[in-house]
């Protein structure tokens, strides 16, 4: 057993010992093969192979770093944009309220409809789809889809306005149906609601409010660094534009994880909105609707349409009532109005959207005249006791400047100058006569202006008018001509090319009846911090007029006059005195005269002014000073004990 195995053992080792040589012999060289070797791959290919294969691993490392380190924040925050967001918390607008603390306007709910362009599918397929299916729902315009899509598509995660005041049925359809519609999103907001409603509607409340609506393209470029967003709101007319900053408050914003399809999934963090400052007026809703109702009945009886009243504050210009109508609903223009309605407004002859109160000009007519009596009085040209023969107006050449009293009115004094509107009174002391001399043109512009004519009266309103006083130096540029004593008569009694406000009117009646001072007429008494639930009063500038107290008193004093005997009667009838003043104002041969009526009382401690202008209503003594006067009547019940 034991031959066999040794031998078997020789085979084996027999095999190995020839595949060691075998082995030996093919990878054994000699030195000449080891040369031949050595030289086949020159030694200038390795370094540019080398060269190459470093530059590449440079290039990639190169590459790696720009990723990661330049543009890692860049692409970091697009990715995290995709996955989180920021979205602005709307805050809640600031209420207004009357002088006694009564809603005028309110915050209600409101849903609308916005597409966030870079949610929507990427195809144009796919995103017609999703339109089609958001229009059979919502009923909104594909059109304006469209339009909105190519004008603002490529803004970022920005939410676009589709639809406004969706029903409460059509926003939850809307709301369940968007788990399959990627970029719809229902949001929840606000919308204003004015008050219009007392005992009666009290539309001439929309002038003073105005009304909210949303920001136009010019509009958005001046405001969108004040946070300002594509589909916001702005306020646009009355108080809601002027107290826009306070009213507004500052949006919160939150920082949300969304889904694949731009869905809310988780709020991240959250700042809280600041709600907007509350504003309290000094109107009287009740005094509102009452001037409104009385304005409007004497409209209605003369056959005309247009007509402004002021009832203020002499003491401080605070106002209580501000009418103009016709009028208009505000709530319709709240968040935006459609164009067939809107065309129903700006086509109607009277122009109900237009604030007759603060932004219509007229010839003021006879009320003009205390202001020049102050003026003469102020100069010296005059005293309580000066008197001039009226006989019914006064020759110059081949002009006759009338008196509206075909035979005069004999001896007449200031008092009874303003009493009873004697024309030729102010002729004299406007533009003087024989050897009377007058204020004379310069003079007599100069006080027109020191009382606030031809300029605003800085009331809190948008759109106040300027109000025209005309010049010497006005005439010969504009019109070419000379200035005649003719203009300066026509002047003194408010015809020609004197243009006044009513408010301005009224700011300078109050001046009469407080002694001289000019008043700033405003609507706001004070701001309301919300948060705090802690108020600010607003300070408004109260000035010395040009005359003084002791002259404005003898013109106070021919305005009661006017009451007691002259052309005021009607105003006996009120249970405390009163002072007024009659003003029919010519400015055009084929239309009715403007009727003007401006009244202040108690008179021993003026306490209100009450101006009242009715377009081509005839004779103010008999149209406006009924409306004046039952306001008074009123304003006494309730505001006198």
């Amino acid at each position: 057993m034991s031959a066999p195995a040794n031998k078997s053992m020789n085979k084996f080792a027999l095999r190995g010992k020839y595949k060691r040589a075998w082995v030996e012999e093919s990878f054994s060289v000699d030195n000449a093969n080891r040369a031949y070797l050595g030289t086949s791959v020159k030694n200038g290919r390795v370094a540019i192979l080398a060269l190459v294969a470093f530059g590449l691993l440079a290039l990639a490392l190169t590459k790696i770093f720009i990723l990661q380190v330049i543009k890692g924040g860049e692409f970091r925050a697009q990715a995290e944009g995709n996955r989180v967001r920021l979205r602005p918390i709307p805050s809640e607008r600031g209420i207004i309220y009357d002088r006694f603390g009564r809603e005028l306007v309110r915050n209600t709910p409101n849903f609308s409809l916005a597409l966030v362009p870079q949610d929507l599918p990427k195809t144009s397929e796919d995103r017609k789809k999703i339109i089609k299916e958001v229009v059979e729902i919502s009923g909104a315009d594909e059109t304006l889809i469209n339009d909105l899509l190519k004008k603002y598509g490529s803004y970022s995660y920005a939410s676009l306005m589709i639809k406004e005041n969706l029903n409460y049925e059509t926003a939850i359809r809307l709301i369940i149906q968007s788990a399959h519609l990627p970029g719809v999103i229902i949001e929840k907001g606000s919308k204003r609601k004015y008050l219009l409603q007392t005992t009666t509607t009290t539309l001439s409340l929309s002038h003073i409010l105005g009304y909210e609506s949303k920001l136009n393209e010019e509009e958005y470029k001046l405001n969108k660094n004040a946070g300002y967003l594509l589909f916001d709101d702005i306020g646009k007319t009355g108080l809601e534009k002027i107290y826009e900053p306070e009213l507004r408050g500052q949006y919160g914003r939150k920082k949300i994880e969304v889904d694949a399809l731009g869905r809310e999934r988780n709020v991240l963090a959250e700042e809280a909105p600041r709600p907007g400052d509350n504003i309290y007026l000094t109107i009287d809703i009740e005094a509102q609707a009452k001037l409104e109702q009385l304005l409007q009945a004497a409209l209605d009886k003369q056959g005309k349409k247009k007509g402004a009243a002021v009832a203020m504050d002499p003491r401080d210009g605070s106002i209580i009532a501000l009418v103009s109508l016709p009028a208009f609903d505000n709530n319709l223009f709240s968040g935006g109005i459609g164009q067939d309605e809107y065309m129903k407004y700006a086509n109607d002859e009277n122009n109900p959207l237009f604030d007759r109160a603060i932004s219509g000009q007229y010839p003021s007519g006879s009320i003009v005249k205390m202001l020049v009596a102050a003026a003469a009085l102020q100069e010296g040209i005059i005293n309580s006791k000066t008197t001039v023969l009226s006989k019914g107006g006064l020759q110059v050449g081949r002009w006759f400047f009338k008196d509206w009293n075909a035979g005069g009115h004999g001896i007449t004094n200031v008092a009874k100058a303003i009493a009873w509107s004697v024309n030729t009174f102010f002729y004299y002391i406007g533009g003087g006569y024989g050897d009377f001399s007058g204020l004379g043109a310069d003079l007599l512009t100069k006080y027109l202006r020191d009382f606030g004519l031809a300029k605003k009266t800085a009331v809190d309103l948008p759109g106040e008018a300027d109000g025209f006083v005309p010049s010497k130096e006005w005439k010969l540029t504009t019109k070419g001509e000379k200035w005649f004593v003719g203009d300066t008569y026509n002047l003194s009694i408010g015809q020609g090319d004197l243009l006044v406000t009513p408010i301005q009117a009224a700011a300078w009646t109050a001046a009469v009846a407080n002694g001289g001072f000019i008043v700033t007429p405003h609507l706001a008494a004070k701001i309301e911090n919300t948060l705090k639930k802690k108020s600010v009063e607003i300070e408004y500038e109260k000035r010395r007029g040009p005359v003084s107290a002791s002259n404005m008193a003898v013109v106070r004093a021919g305005m009661r006059e006017c009451v007691t005997y002259g052309s005021c009667k009607i105003m006996q009838t009120l249970p405390f005195a009163a002072g007024g003043k009659t003003g029919t104002a010519q400015w055009s041969k084929s239309r009715g005269n403007h009727a003007w009526f401006t009244s202040f009382a108690p008179y021993d401690s003026p306490k209100i002014v009450v101006t009242v202008l009715v377009e081509e209503g005839g004779q103010g003594s008999s149209v406006s000073q009924p409306v004046a006067r039952d306001f008074l009547a009123w304003w006494g019940k309730k505001y006198i004990r």
